[in-house]
């Protein structure tokens, strides 16, 4: 980068411009992202000004893009701020929205949870539990009923995320609690934020009341008791100097983190179920990996083992990243692109519009896990051109626990059932604030012999 080109303009789309488009094009920002970061891209490049009124948001495109803001290796790009103008009322110093010594700190007492053998005792207690569900859809298997995907999938994660996280068993409370994340994730792009009865921002402060409650009755005996889960540890945690997590900071950190761990989950689930479905080729390739481990639970030390499925998990991560977009603030003045982006500016960049860039990618709007295998390890052209995980210090800590989730069900799920959808069905997708499938992904399961 010279520097003389430092001081030109950063290409800009403004307010009316935006606006303009989406009446025209009926475009719900929230279902669809991508074709207006796509537009962005396409007409003006990988640098663009977005100006929406009080806030002036710079997007970045592309994996350098990425690896810059990620990796931050300046220091310069703060998660806290952006964070908590997007949801710093509903999940307030959950692990995403922390930064510097504090972030470090909390990031490396949870990262107890998520080490190898913990993890294998989750994938133990997973089982049973995948089992137990599974038994329950196949009753509705058996009468010829359709099963809407998604908040069968909730429920099922939502439980292993509180039996692994709080050591409890919500029972009757499933229903009410994952109402509650359900308002809480849905106030975070609410655009009126005002606490008045009837608003989705009311909701989901109600949401956080009924969480803090929930949690709020454990604490006593978690903290007089020495059990593994995450919720203890928290309240047993110190740092070098002796200081503890407040009540208040564990009940933030724990809620945070349970809403993270099954609703990313159960987003990734079902993006998964609607490609095999459509692809039965892939659904038989990756049944026969399951069923040559046995119709036993997925024990942890086999994850690497369902090569197939591994490629099929990082395609649907591809195509359907769980968190469309990652903001963070510039603390500092920096370039970019041949351009200046000033300090305190919103910085974003877009996962979902880097996974599906033809520089990349061949082909990239068609499902094809093989293109993760070694032979073509098309997700190794650039460091940062497959980030669902985010990257630098605030890489997703849960991940291998999300993917050992991920594989757990599957695994079991293809040992039972062959998965269908109806002939020329498309899942409508709301791409933000967490994917999901708007219509709650209606599938048949047919059982196997």
């Amino acid at each position: 980068m010279s520097a003389a080109n430092t001081n030109t303009k950063i290409p800009k789309v403004g307010l009316l411009q935006m606006l303009s488009r989406m009446l025209l094009s009926g475009r719900d920002e929230r279902i669809d992202m991508l074709s207006g970061l796509s537009r962005q891209y396409d007409e003006l490049g990988p640098i663009v000004l977005q100006d929406v009124g009080l806030m002036k948001m710079v997007n970045l495109f592309g994996p350098d893009a990425n690896r810059l803001v990620l990796l931050d290796q300046k220091r310069i790009f703060s998660a806290r701020r952006p964070w908590m103008q997007i949801m710093g009322r509903i999940f307030p110093n959950g692990l995403l929205l922390l930064d510097g010594a504090i972030h470090k700190h909390s990031r490396k007492i949870m990262h107890l949870a998520f080490r190898r053998e913990p993890l294998r005792v989750y994938a133990q207690r997973m089982g049973d539990m995948i089992d137990e569900h599974l038994s329950t859809w196949a009753q509705q298997a058996d009468s010829g009923d359709s099963l809407l995907a998604f908040p069968a999938y909730k429920e099922l994660t939502l439980d292993m995320a509180a039996a692994i996280f709080i050591g409890a068993d919500l029972g009757p409370t499933t229903q009410k609690i994952n109402q509650s994340f359900e308002d809480m994730v849905a106030a975070s792009m609410a655009r009126v934020r005002l606490p008045i009865p009837g608003l989705g921002f009311y909701r989901g402060l109600k949401g956080r009341e009924y969480m803090l409650g929930f949690l709020g009755d454990l604490l006593p005996k978690k903290r007089a008791g020495d059990a593994p889960d995450m919720l203890t540890r928290l309240c047993h945690a110190e740092t070098e100097d002796g200081e503890r997590f407040s009540d208040r900071e564990i009940l933030d950190h724990m809620t945070f983190l349970m809403m993270a761990a099954h609703d990313t989950t159960t987003s990734t689930l079902c993006s998964m179920t609607y490609e095999l479905a459509r692809h039965p080729d892939w659904q038989e390739r990756v049944r026969e990996e399951c069923r040559a481990l046995g119709s036993d639970p997925l024990a942890f030390d086999q994850m690497e083992s369902l090569e197939g499925l591994t490629w099929t998990l990082k395609e649907t991560l591809r195509l359907y990243p769980p968190l469309p977009v990652i903001p963070r603030v510039a603390t500092e003045t920096f370039n970019f692109g041949g351009h200046e982006v000033p300090k305190d500016s919103m910085v974003v960049i877009s996962p979902i519009h880097t996974h599906r860039m033809a520089e990349w990618w061949d082909e990239p709007e068609r499902f094809d896990p093989e293109r993760f295998s070694p032979v073509r390890a098309e997700h190794e052209r650039h460091s940062h051109s497959w980030v669902p995980f985010g990257g630098g210090p605030h890489m997703c800590l849960g991940l291998r626990f999300a993917e050992l989730q991920v594989k757990a069900v599957v695994h079991q799920l293809l040992n039972r059932f062959r998965i269908r959808i109806s002939d020329g069905y498309e899942m409508p997708v709301q791409q933000a604030p967490i994917s999901k499938p708007r219509d709650g992904l209606p599938v048949w399961l047919d059982r196997l012999g």
